[in-house]
């Protein structure tokens, strides 16, 4: 008896002696704690983090804070902070106040302390506005099996080295900014189990080596900019949740393993039929594959599946008509068929009339339903129609493919000779991103893409296309003095005054080498230094595109005050002399009015330009305030964007005209947005320039009339009326539906946009325009 009390002593004694050490920190993760604590700014989550007498293991968790403990060891940290990535695509690498830490902060510096937390399984950094690159030292804490970085400012490329931690699980970036390939290493980590990298800015082809991630159950790499074909993804046996919407994957919809209970496949470029395989997926509760361009009848077999619930294949061109006797599954609570090109009846199953647990949305088709918006059978037959014809008679395909292949390796021998030529005469660009305060290492190329790197285009040999059949070679960008200027413009004299837009005064100049140039007096934030706005000012002024206004440099003008302050910034353009694309959108314009085959050659100009703007830079340039009269016309036809990136040396985003006026239209307040302001431009292509002075309702209700024949000879402006060819009117007008639609999700992006264009302009015949 004496022997077991003694036993139970000694027992509970080491247990207290374990619990005690247990809750011990030691000394040195208190420190890292504390350097944390420092790195992100002393956030008032961590405000109960004193000093080192902190007692960090015993804190009480909260849904802001955690830290767990094990052998004197930090095992899992968990932080939320209040800085959430809501307007991520405002970063455009420099740090914004509010939102992310300020200039003093260093990624790398911050993962170099965190690193020495060495037994972590558990990290969650979500929401504190941390900014940079992702730095390879994150590899150091190997124990990881759970990492969070979600809603904060990363960019650039997901380390390469991250592969060793191969005891990994989950794995999530959702909401940041990076803005390299996905990465092809992801099958090295043999326990992952949930991957997320939804909203960053993902692009290239989808890697497949995510098929032999075997343990994979949660999959979600929405709304990136993800493009090529989906790889066969049945070997993911575990995987119960497929989210890839939002981005550019094309080609066939892919097969899917059995188990999957949830697909997000919507918004892409998916084309064919979908698979009859996906009427064996009994297990599947939801299924959305709506906006894409999917044909084909939908399988009956989908409609029937013993889990479903949601069903989403809405904004589509599937054709042909569902069976009657159509079987509907018992747990089938949702269904969306709308803006297909379905025919026939509605069958029961379907009717909400009998069904009233049931959602079912079925407008924009042929179906033979009184009211319910259905479109007459005449126009789905003459979509099935031109189908037909466009594949009648071998000799006209033979003669088609001939002709197509013939263009392509003409691009393509065209592409490869002036590569040669630009790469062994023109120098490349070299990144400025070592210039900022928190420095990058010298051979970093991270401020800018690979696209401007080697793209001719883009150069610092400022070389690119300006016709058909010549180049244009443009002076480097340098620094002018303000008495250059003045000597180019006389003074700035009202003579030379062109005129006033979103961002200042605008003036021609002639240079001393006869060059003639366009003089911007832009307003300035009093927030940047002078070393700061000048390294905006180089960054901005080393983009090259052949269809942006080029700029040949600037003027930073100071008072010579105590503080140097910065009184006014001038940059020096490229002088476009055709007038702006509103001048060439009406008979009662100035310029000569431009035919639809020419308003459709300038749109696909400008999306290219902005599409570059996106993605060819790094980071990449948002918010350009696009109007038509920021888009110019050279002497060629040639369409040039101007006006793009200046919010970032601007310290408002605009002005509007003269001081204190208020906005002119509705449309001003709208315009952060450059998928819906160009959706505007779409409209004012078509109808005119009284776009800008009319309300959203008004243009609303005028895009849904431009489905009509009457409303478009009501609506549209003439020379469109008589131009344009039905079928690609029709493919410019549900693209401006889709760019101006209220919700963001579903907006498109510039990759589908330009898809889009090129499809109308293919659809358009050549009509000569007098």
């Amino acid at each position: 008896m004496e022997f077991c009390t003694l036993f139970l002593l000694i027992s509970c004694l080491s247990w207290s002696l374990f619990v005690l050490c247990d809750s011990q920190l030691q000394t040195s993760q208190s420190q890292v704690l504390l350097q944390l604590k420092k790195h992100l700014e002393y956030p008032k989550q961590l405000e109960i983090w004193y000093d080192r007498k902190t007692e960090f293991c015993s804190l009480p968790p909260s849904a802001n804070l955690n830290i767990t403990c094990e052998f004197n060891s930090v095992t899992e940290l968990n932080i939320m902070g209040d800085k959430p990535a809501t307007k991520a695509s405002d970063f455009a690498g420099f740090p914004i106040p509010n939102k992310t830490l300020s200039h003093s902060f260093s990624m790398d510096s911050f993962v170099t302390t965190l690193s020495r937390l060495s037994s972590l399984k558990t990290l969650s950094l979500i929401s504190l506005g941390i900014w940079g690159p992702l730095p390879d030292k994150i590899r150091r804490l190997s124990s990881l099996e759970y990492l969070d970085l979600s809603s904060n400012f990363l960019f650039g490329s997901i380390p390469p080295k991250m592969f060793t931690l191969l005891k990994l699980q989950t794995f999530v970036l959702d909401d940041n900014v990076f803005n390299d390939t996905v990465p092809s290493w992801l099958n090295s980590l043999p326990n992952l189990t949930t991957l997320r990298m939804k909203k960053n800015r993902l692009k290239g082809p989808f890697p497949s080596s995510i098929e032999g991630i075997k343990t994979l159950v949660d999959l979600d790499l929405s709304s990136n900019e993800i493009s090529g074909d989906l790889p066969d993804l049945s070997s993911l046996t575990n995987l119960k949740l497929l989210d890839l919407r939002g981005n550019k994957l094309g080609s066939h919809l892919p097969t899917l393993p059995k188990g999957l209970l949830m697909v997000f496949l919507n918004n892409n470029s998916f084309t064919g039929e979908i698979p009859t395989q996906y009427g064996q997926l009994n297990q599947l509760q939801h299924i959305d594959v709506s906006f894409n361009m999917l044909t084909g009848k939908p399988p009956p077999e989908l409609f029937s599946l013993p889990s479903l619930a949601h069903l989403n294949l809405a904004s589509n061109t599937m054709k042909g008509s569902l069976p009657d006797n159509l079987n509907c599954g018992r747990n089938l609570e949702f269904v969306d068929i709308s803006n297909n090109r379905l025919m026939g009846s509605l069958p029961s199953c379907l009717n909400s009339e009998t069904r009233d647990n049931r959602v079912i949305k079925f407008s924009g088709n042929c179906l033979s339903i009184a009211g319910h918006h259905q479109h007459p059978e005449s126009y789905c037959r003459e979509f099935k129609v031109h189908v037909y014809k466009s594949n009648n008679g071998g000799k006209g395909i033979g003669v088609s493919v001939g002709l197509i292949v013939g263009i392509a390796v003409l691009i393509v021998l065209l592409a490869i000779g002036l590569l040669i030529v630009c790469r062994r005469y023109c120098p490349r660009v070299i990144s400025e991103q070592h210039l900022l305060q928190k420095s990058v290492p010298e051979n970093s190329t991270a401020g800018l893409s690979s696209e401007i790197l080697t793209n001719p285009n883009c150069s610092s040999g400022h070389v690119f296309e300006s016709s058909k059949s010549e180049v244009q070679i443009l002076p480097s960008c340098r620094s002018f003095s303000l008495e250059e200027l003045k000597e180019a413009t006389n003074n700035f004299d009202s003579s030379a005054f062109l005129g006033e837009g979103s961002y200042g005064k605008i003036f021609k100049g002639l240079l001393k080498n006869g060059t003639q140039v366009a003089i911007r007096c832009l307003p300035t934030s009093k927030k940047y230094s002078i070393r700061n706005l000048k390294l905006r000012l180089d960054m901005l002024a080393k983009i090259r595109h052949p269809h942006l206004v080029c700029i040949l440099g600037h003027c930073i003008e100071v008072e010579q005050d105590d503080h140097c302050s910065i009184n006014r910034v001038f940059f020096v353009l490229e002088y476009i002399p055709n007038g702006n694309f509103r001048s060439h959108l009406s008979e009662n314009s100035p310029g000569e009015v431009l035919s639809w085959p020419e308003r459709l050659a300038v749109l696909i100009c400008v999306c290219k330009a902005v599409h570059f703007l996106h993605t060819g830079v790094i980071p990449g340039f948002f918010h350009n305030r696009l109007k038509t009269t920021n888009i110019l016309i050279n002497e060629h036809r040639l369409a040039k964007l101007g006006d793009y990136g200046l919010s970032i040396i601007s310290e408002e985003t605009g002005n509007y005209g003269t001081k204190g006026q208020e906005p002119k239209s509705w449309q001003m307040t709208r315009l952060d947005d450059d998928v819906y302001s160009f959706g505007l431009i779409l409209l004012e292509s078509m109808l005119g320039p009284s776009v800008p002075a009319k309300t959203e309702a008004t243009l609303r209700g005028e895009l849904a009339s431009l489905s009509k024949q009457e409303g478009r000879v009501r609506l549209m402006d003439p020379v469109v009326l008589a131009t344009c060819s039905e079928e690609s009117i029709t493919v410019v007008i549900s693209l401006t539906y889709k760019c101006i639609c209220p919700e963001l999700w579903s907006r498109p992006t510039f990759d589908d946009i330009l898809w889009n264009l090129q499809h109308a302009a293919h659809l358009q015949p050549n009509i000569s325009h007098a």
